[in-house]
Order: C-alpha cells, then structure tokens, then sequence
C-alpha cells in the first residue's frame, strides 16, 4: 500500500466502520479517496487521514518542482491514464485522465458518525472534500480554513451545529460550498469567495441569517441597567418586592378579620386583648355584699 496513490471503491455494498490498522504509516502516497455511496459507519478513519502524507504536501506543478511524490511518478504529461467516476464539484463526471494536483476525498453518502476531525485542516493540497449526507455532528472545525487550495467543499446532509467558522473566507480559490441542511446558526461570513455563494449553499439551516438569506440578522440585546431610585438588595439585603407583597398581604388579612368581628359581634377575646381584663358586675357585688352584712348583724 505503501505506492498506492488513488483507490476508488465507491458504490458497492461495503459496510461497518473502517477498523484501524496495523501499518505504522498507510497510504503515504494516495491522493484519491473515493469510498462514496457504501454504507459505512462509525467515526472517520482517522488513522488513515493523518498518516496521507501525499495530501500535506502541496504539489507545485511546473519546471523545477522538487515534490518527491511528482518524482516518482515519472508521467510526462502529468496525468494517470486511468478512467475514474468521480463527483467534481457537485457533479458526477467520468474522469480519463486524472491530473496529479486533483486531490480529491470522497466519503459522501455513507453512516459515518462523530465530529469532522480537526487532522483534515493538515491535508494542505486538498482540491475536493465531500462529506456530504452522513451523520456528522458538532461544528466546523476553524482548521479547514487552513486548505487554501480547497475548490469545492460540500458538508450538507449532516447534523452540523454551531457557527460557520470565519476561517473559511480564507478559501480564495473555492468555487463550491455546500453546507445545507445542517443545524448552523449564527451569520453568515461576508467577504471574498463567500460573497459569490447563493441560497442554496444554506438552505435547511433555519438559525442562519445574514446574505445571501433574506433573514437579517437581529442586533445584540443588552440588558438595562435597573434605575437608581430602587431600593437596592445590596443596601437591605433583600428586595422590595418581597416587602410590598408583604404588606398588601397582611392589609388583606386585618380588613378580612375586622369584617368577620363586626359580623359576630364583639368576642370576649378581643375586648380583653384591648381593654384588659373586664369588670365583675356591680349587682352581683353589691348582693354578696349586703348578704354578708345581714349575717353579722
């Protein structure tokens, strides 16, 4: 595996995730990664992505070039003879001369799960990546802005969230961006190549705003500051809300209790808690009074 430089294995029924390895270093050389339309699951073959050398290493094409995976190829006019199907750009074309600088990874329509892997952002001679309508989760990573020779991206049918990293305006030569039927959200980067893209690269993403949508994007909403006339909870150590219910409780309550008194008429209970004690009537008094005289006399 060690010379092998493209392997197209797409459309068949290969299934399950991709099991590592026991290479120290596969597929150094490959430059073409096609294994589209099977139903592969499980995260991204990491152990293969961070061991394409071939990929890391921009190919300058030209007199001079001193590319050591150029020089061995020996192929004069700088393209393989093979017939190859491939999806360039969204479409599907029969390719019969494949040049060297296309560098292309292709592992759309499959189940594969898990996070887009940051070690992608090191594959600096990429052209094409197509991730597209796997089951990807969480954002973009900020490091795929680092494949400047990237022409056409296509990240859709996911379940992509967060923001669209700013990173990506630096992909000057990018002529195809997908992102569409995501969870994206946020506004869309302005500038550049970005400014060229129409709808069709967000839809599905109903939290995106910003152009080319016709959603505009809200201003940030501060919170006012409370006014200064306000008791303050620092100074009483509570509010004054719980003060004022309160208070229009207990009013509640005493206005209940005095229209239930004037109803029953005047407890004795109350009229000791008012007036104290009540004085022991006077007739009874005076009769044991005069009871008593008569007995001594």
């Amino acid at each position: 595996m060690q010379y092998l430089e493209v392997l197209v294995l797409r459309e068949n029924n290969l299934y399950g995730p991709i099991a590592g390895v026991n290479i120290k270093h596969p597929f150094p050389s490959l430059i073409i990664f096609d294994i589209s339309s099977n139903n592969f699951s499980g995260p991204l073959p990491k152990a293969y992505i961070q061991n394409f050398k071939a990929m890391k290493n921009v190919i300058q094409v030209g007199e001079g070039s001193s590319s050591q995976y150029m020089e061995r190829m020996e192929v004069g006019d700088m393209t393989y003879y093979d017939s190859v199907t491939m999806t360039v750009k969204g479409n599907s074309i029969v390719m019969v001369k494949i040049p060297i600088v296309f560098v292309n990874i292709d592992f759309s329509h499959n189940n594969f799960e898990g996070e887009i892997l940051n070690v992608i952002g090191e594959l600096h001679s990429l052209k094409g990546l197509n991730l597209s309508h796997n089951r990807l989760t969480g954002p973009i990573p900020q490091s795929v802005g680092n494949l400047s020779n990237m022409e056409s991206l296509d990240l859709s049918s996911n379940i992509l969230t967060g923001v669209i990293p700013s990173e990506l305006i630096n992909l000057n030569g990018i002529g195809v961006l997908n992102l569409s039927h995501n969870h994206l959200v946020g506004e869309i980067p302005q500038g550049k190549q970005f400014n060229t893209f129409s709808n069709d690269s967000y839809e599905g993403n109903l939290g995106l705003c910003g152009f080319p949508l016709s959603k505009k994007c809200e201003p940030e909403q501060h919170s006012p500051l409370p006014p200064n006339n306000l008791w303050s909870e620092e100074k009483f150590g509570f509010g004054w809300k719980p003060v004022a219910i309160g208070y229009g409780c207990g009013m509640v309550i005493g206005i209940g209790l005095g229209c239930f008194v004037l109803l029953i008429g005047k407890p004795r209970w109350l009229v000791m808690m008012v007036g104290g004690q009540p004085k022991q009537r006077v007739t009874r008094s005076t009769r044991v009074r005069r009871t008593h005289g008569s007995t001594m006399n």
